[in-house]
């Protein structure tokens, strides 16, 4: 892999016993009925905490947790990150841009995740801590069912980029995790375009890429051949956000080393910290161009999918523009 902006960043493992992390201004958590997230939550110092109650894990009232927490009826995750935004500079009594923030992106959905990076940068957030806590195991392995109902294919708000009509070219990056569905969604949408899979490995456990292949295949009649790009299988860590762009950037150079791309679709279906790598990417490389990432958004999500906490880590986010 060519040397990157993105070998800059910093990425640590953090202990099982004591993350040793600084006391923040502000942690932002997205509630959902993991273990792991409800652990990192309380080992986490910051002096305010704040639950993002997301519509889509449908809990309610009497099922939120205890502490302070966010909901909003913001039908678009730009909408509600600007409104998350506000309650937080309200809560802190200070902008946002002279805040300590550390975001635990464990239970987030990925377009929210995604938006708040490109809303983070644009309101003069220069550096923040990301953290993800790894599973021990999916529930139901290869059988753990993520999401639920209709699927609706469409660009993430703030990355819609400036699309051809040329479609001759067009190019699509997958990044496949285990719900095929979305894969397929996502593969189906963009069904004249040659695509690319990244799948995480090393995985998160030994055991995962395994089942993550057996949940992709599912997909394979989607995703097809390709008229130019022979290589349709690429990988970066589960585990990675940077070495996730670093990829990225790469794949994309080797494609446009065999002729022009009319339009690039980036949609990342795997680990948030993946999904983190792919804003990261776009922002550094992308903006102002025919290029999209497109998520395939759904009625409902799982509460819970995995069980344990087999580790941590801490990705510190910095503009690389």
């Amino acid at each position: 892999m060519s040397l990157s902006p993105y070998n800059l960043l910093y990425k640590r493992e953090l202990s099982t016993d004591d993350w040793q992390l600084p006391e923040y201004d502000i942690l932002i958590s997205a509630f959902n009925s993991s273990e792991r997230v409800r652990l990192a939550f309380d080992r986490i110092r910051a002096r305010n905490k704040l639950w993002l109650i997301h519509n889509e894990y449908d809990y309610s009232s009497a099922e939120l947790p205890s502490g302070d927490c966010f909901s909003s009826s913001a039908a678009t995750e730009s909408a509600l990150v600007k409104e998350l935004v506000a309650e937080i500079e309200r809560r802190t009594s200070r902008t946002i841009g002279d805040t300590s923030i550390c975001v635990d992106c464990t239970g987030f959905m990925r377009p929210h995740l995604i938006f708040l990076t490109l809303y983070l940068s644009l309101r003069g957030v220069r550096k923040y801590d990301v953290i993800y806590s790894e599973p021990r195991a999916y529930a139901q392995k290869e059988q753990t069912t993520f999401s639920e109902g209709s699927i609706r294919v469409r660009q993430v708000e703030g990355f819609e980029g400036i699309n051809s009509p040329d479609q001759q070219n067009d190019f699509l990056i997958i990044g496949s995790g285990y719900d095929h569905r979305l894969i397929k969604a996502v593969a189906e949408n963009k069904d004249k375009a040659d695509k690319v899979q990244i799948f995480g490995l090393p995985s998160l456990r030994a055991d995962m890429y395994q089942e993550n292949v057996m949940r992709a295949f599912r997909a394979s009649d989607a995703i097809g051949t390709n008229k130019v790009f022979d290589v349709d299988r690429f990988f970066a860590p589960a585990n990675d956000p940077f070495v996730t762009a670093a990829t990225l950037s790469d794949i994309v150079k080797s494609r446009r080393r065999l002729g022009a791309i009319s339009n690039l679709y980036l949609s990342p279906l795997a680990t948030k910290p993946q999904a983190l790598g792919f804003a990261l990417s776009y922002l550094t490389e992308c903006k102002s161009t025919a290029t999209s990432i497109l998520f395939p958004v759904t009625d409902k999500y799982a509460r819970e999918t995995t069980y344990g906490l087999q580790r941590a880590w801490v990705y510190t986010v910095e503009d690389l523009v």
